[in-house]
């Protein structure tokens, strides 16, 4: 059949006009995927803005997304004239510790509800999955009662009288978070998921179950240490209830009290606050710059594993 005897609404196949066409859709998906990323940031942005702004331009009209003249007054005043340094000392020390007991008891926790056998295991890990439906807020008043009668601490006896026990302590502090039921479920099914084959080999060889967790298995676990380590590290750094509720004293003030502690007052120092809100942000930030290599990896592995 001869090409003018094909019918007038058949056309043929057209690489430069299906090469053009992808071209314009995926061109569409970038040009809304930086909109909304700007939606997105636009609060961090604002937020680093009025950092670098007097307060005279801070609150000029018509506002200005970029500072006109930028200053570094805001961050030096806040390091040097309040609580901050010591607030984030205190949350650095909390935060890091809580990293090092997740990856250290996590682990450890998952990989024996994972790969070992022992009487109770599937119900225990059930009702270890169950604590993470219960809101922090019900478990807020025990735990204060177990940190306030720890024993031996902030002069307490053996069975936890007499004294304020951890209470207004930086112990106190990374009690909630020396260990989570999430991670442990994390390390569980990431364990889970490794060949049997790699162990029996290591018995073969005579290597014993601790040998085989640190020397066989651990090493292959880099995405699952990049997501207990963020984790760990924003979920004590960002919180502010408990130490809320377990301090007393300015000293032992975490990063989020002492940015609370800048709206107590009537006269809100907003460049102060953003100031002290930016360098708050910094260690999160560097976390996951620092992670996200492994952490992205681990997502792609389950991905295709799924």
């Amino acid at each position: 059949m001869s090409a003018t005897s094909l019918p007038k609404n058949t056309r043929q196949f057209n690489p430069r006009r299906v090469s053009s066409r992808k071209i314009w859709q995926a061109s569409f998906r970038y040009v809304i995927l930086v909109i909304i990323g700007l939606i997105v940031s636009m609060p961090f942005i604002w937020m680093v803005s009025l950092a670098f702004k007097d307060p005279t331009e801070a609150f000029a009209w018509p506002p200005t997304l970029f500072p006109q003249n930028p200053t570094l007054d805001n961050f030096t005043n806040v390091l040097s004239q309040t609580i901050l340094p010591t607030a984030f000392l205190n949350s650095t020390i909390v935060s890091l510790v809580s990293v090092v007991t997740n990856l250290g008891l996590a682990t450890l926790a998952g990989y024996a509800f994972a790969r070992l056998r022992f009487p109770f295991r599937d119900v225990l890990f059930f009702v270890l999955i169950s604590t993470t439906m219960i809101p922090a807020a019900v478990s807020l008043i025990p735990l204060f009662l177990m940190t306030k009668g720890f024993p031996l601490a902030g002069g307490n006896d053996l069975f936890g009288h007499g004294g304020i026990g951890l209470l207004d302590s930086l112990p106190g502090l990374i009690l909630p978070h020396v260990v989570g039921a999430l991670n442990i479920f994390l390390s569980r099914q990431f364990f889970l998921e490794l060949p049997d084959e790699l162990a029996e080999a290591a018995r073969i060889d005579g290597a014993r179950e601790f040998s085989i967790f640190w020397r066989v298995y651990l090493p292959l676990a880099q995405p699952l240490i990049a997501t207990i380590a963020i984790f760990s590290f924003t979920g004590a750094w960002e919180d502010f209830l408990w130490p809320l509720v377990v301090t007393s004293s300015t000293d032992k003030y975490t990063i989020q009290l002492a940015l609370n502690s800048f709206q107590s007052g009537g006269n809100i120092q907003w460049g102060y606050m953003m100031a002290a809100a930016v360098l708050a942000t910094l260690p999160l930030f560097l976390v996951f710059l620092f992670f996200q290599k492994y952490f992205v990896a681990g997502l792609a592995s389950g991905s295709v594993k799924g």
